[in-house]
């Protein structure tokens, strides 16, 4: 039996009826066509279906839909005008740090995040935060120094991380 759920999706109002089984991933991908967001392992290990809920970092292949009910969700999508993630899409573009892009979603909201909530992280701590986020093409070499380049250009007050 399917229950409504209402949340803001990228910024939107979003009301639907979901059957409770529904999981976010699918949700967005099927009901709401942002296929943006990837489903790798469907276990919450690989972190390709990695989104915002309510501005933290959140698996959305083991997060059901109706538990979102009344909660703030952004996908990749919901990006496109934010600055930061501008900046981090630029160093991963300079830093050769994707090459399927699979997993690159996942990856960017995760960066993102180091960016707004660890300014002073270094190559450790990035590799730590990371760590829920699965590459299998890249090695995160590349990765790691995309998300220092935008952290480094921060601090420096330069804004862009291509400066």
């Amino acid at each position: 039996m399917k229950r409504a759920v209402s949340m803001t999706v990228n910024g939107r109002p979003v009301e639907a009826p979901v059957e409770p089984r529904t999981h976010l991933a699918d949700f967005l991908r099927e009901e709401l066509g942002l296929t943006g967001t990837n489903l790798g392992c469907e276990h919450g290990v690989c972190g390709a279906c990695t989104v915002e809920i309510d501005g933290a970092p959140s698996r959305s292949c083991i997060t059901f839909a109706i538990a979102c009910d009344g909660a703030s969700v952004r996908s990749i999508e919901g990006f496109d005008d934010d600055p930061v993630m501008a900046d981090l899409r630029a160093a991963f573009t300079a830093e050769h740090a994707l090459q399927c892009g699979y997993c690159t979603p996942g990856m960017l909201v995760t960066a993102r995040d180091i960016v707004m909530r660890l300014p002073d992280a270094d190559e450790a701590r990035i590799r730590k935060e990371l760590s829920g986020n699965l590459c299998r093409c890249t090695g995160y070499v590349g990765i790691v120094r995309a998300v220092r380049r935008v952290l480094a250009a921060r601090r420096t007050g330069h804004g862009s991380a291509l400066n």
